[in-house]
């Protein structure tokens, strides 16, 4: 039934709504847009599951666009002669996402696949960490991860914890639609399905587990401990699911003074202390910044909701806090992880680093002055587990660190998906080495440029919501591909890059050379000054992303090149 209409009118008087879902749906009925946008097509299932908006309709995140997806992911497992592994699932803090478990537990107990899930929210990491522990075939995590506070989302795992592979997210998408949303749909009790067996509910002893795997990923134990009469750290959780574990492995390393963000440790899906959830935006800090500033304390830390990403403010020489970009921690903590190696001689056999097409070339950089290896990957956590995959299967690398310019991070196997729990250890450990040189995370940070080059790194969004988002958002890339800029802020294009066509050219030559990764809809161009620009459509929001990264003199300078080429684009 394709007719948006058709579609509006069949769920408006389906007995299976309840009476409040109806209301929703009577008080757009004079709102044309509003019904097209529910009820023109489903939500998407990709490699990185479903996210959208809660509310009522065929493209929106309700239960039961969930249960169909989970009904279709059960096809899937079926269809691999698995149903007895079971799977693994995990849920944030947000509105209804405990909900959307519980109905994605009840339709895999309903096709007789056994489940494991979560006595209460719990990071996304542990998910990944937790289906590969209890040998799972498949693991559903139920986050929006950093999006505001109307969205949700459905992230599915395949058995290597990380997020399913193309192919069998076509699978599934493939299922959901050929199964109707309200007739094809099965779901068990939740409760009678835990008494049958059919359902297991698990916690701590996964906890500690999970904590165990990340405390080893420590590289110096001694750091914390050793300054930690004079180590202060502020922390918050964003009111998401941060809030026992990243204090407990704080504590664990010796961290004696934490200081807590007590109105963001309350959990709370409606995230009332911030505009977005987001470790990437300086507001987030601010209450953070009060207490520390009464304290004495350098560093305050924010995990997101399903803490998987991690952002950091620090005082600077003139006081003041300043953000640690996503970009300059991951340069930071691959700087101190080589070495640490590097002073106690433990540096692993062949060590590589993987980190995404759009993340800063500082970290290139310093792998290449240590001599350890750098993997670039399409932008998604699970292109990095596939790099630690592959090279698990040759027996060959040792995998050390891996980092996305968004604030993701993971040192370790034992998760696919970046962890913020980790990362804040890391972090707080990084901390206290620095502290006993007398530096702060900005004193290294400005090291590091000194003996690498200032590097700066500035994203830019643009939004297109609605009907028609999605054909603009098309448009601006396919426009940029025919018609291909010769120049950006008065510098020359070297290197044009399609990652959908699979190759490079030379602007000057036409030379083409293959990019080596899969299809993906990025657009790359490399100036003549060594300088990159990178866009891309976001794969979670209405929004296309410009990723700006320059070498220069210094920050002005930096921002001086970024100006003249978003102007060139008109960003």
């Amino acid at each position: 039934m394709n007719n948006y209409l058709e579609n509006y009118q069949r769920w408006l008087t389906s007995d299976v709504l309840t009476d409040a879902e109806k209301q929703e749906l009577l008080a757009i009925k004079d709102n044309d847009d509003e019904i097209k946008l529910r009820f023109s097509s489903g939500l998407t299932f990709g490699t990185a599951g479903l996210r959208g908006v809660m509310k009522v309709g065929l493209n929106a995140m309700n239960v039961y666009t969930v249960a169909q997806a989970t009904q279709g992911l059960a096809s899937l497992i079926h269809k691999e002669g698995r149903a007895k592994d079971g799977v693994c699932i995990a849920y944030d803090c947000r509105n209804n996402s405990e909900l959307f478990a519980k109905v994605s537990a009840e339709v895999l107990a309903a096709a007789d696949i056994p489940v494991y899930i979560f006595d209460a929210l719990r990071p996304t990491p542990e998910l990944s960490f937790a289906l590969r522990e209890l040998k799972c075939v498949a693991g559903i995590n139920i986050t929006a991860s950093h999006n505001p506070k109307q969205y949700n989302g459905y992230k599915a795992y395949w058995e290597d914890g990380a997020q399913l592979p193309p192919e069998h997210a076509s699978t599934v998408y493939a299922e959901i639609c050929k199964t109707d949303i309200f007739n094809d749909v099965k779901r068990a009790d939740f409760n009678g399905a835990v008494a049958e067996g059919k359902i297991t509910v698990i916690g701590k002893e996964i906890d500690e587990l999970y904590l165990a795997q990340v405390q080893a990923q420590s590289v110096n134990p001694d750091a914390v401990k050793n300054v930690a009469d004079e180590l202060k750290i502020i922390y918050t959780p964003l009111h998401g699911t941060g809030h026992k574990l990243v204090p407990e492995i704080l504590t664990r390393i010796g961290l004696k003074h934490l200081y807590k963000v007590d109105e963001q440790f309350i959990i709370d899906g409606n995230f009332p202390t911030v505009s977005k959830p987001n470790p990437e935006y300086a507001d987030v800090f601010e209450l953070g910044i009060a207490i520390a500033d009464k304290v004495g304390s350098d560093l305050i830390i924010a995990t997101d909701p399903d803490a998987d990403r991690v952002g950091v403010v620090a005082r600077a020489k003139d006081g003041k806090f300043h953000t640690i970009t996503g970009n300059q921690m991951g340069a930071l903590l691959i700087d101190y992880i080589i070495t640490a190696y590097e002073e106690t001689d433990t540096m692993p056999p062949l060590p590589y680093v993987v980190k995404s097409i759009v993340s800063s070339e500082l970290a290139t950089k310093i792998c290449e002055a240590h001599g350890v290896e750098m993997f670039n990957v399409l932008t998604g956590f699970k292109f990095i587990g596939e790099v630690i995959k592959n090279h698990e299967a040759s027996g060959e690398g040792s995998y050390i660190f891996g980092f996305e310019e968004s604030y993701g991070y993971l040192k370790g196997t034992y998760a696919r998906d970046k962890d913020a729990v980790v990362a804040s250890m890391l972090i707080c450990e990084m901390t206290a080495y620095y502290k006993a040189k007398n530096m702060t995370l900005y004193d290294a940070l400005e090291k590091l440029f000194d003996r690498y080059g200032f590097c700066a790194e500035v994203n830019v969004e643009i939004y297109m919501e609605g009907v028609d988002g999605p054909a603009k958002m098309a448009a601006l890339l396919d426009g940029m591909r025919t018609d291909i800029p010769a120049s950006l802020g008065g510098v020359n294009v070297d290197t044009f890059g399609d990652y959908a066509a699979e190759c490079f050219t030379n602007v000057k030559t036409g030379e083409k050379t293959p990019t080596g990764l899969p299809k993906s809809n990025v657009l790359y161009f490399k100036l003549e000054n060594g300088d990159v620009v990178v866009v891309r459509p976001s794969g979670t929001e209405p929004k296309v992303k410009f990723y700006f990264m320059v070498s220069a003199k210094d920050n002005t300078e930096a921002l001086e090149h970024i100006e003249a080429y978003k102007k060139s684009l008109n960003v």
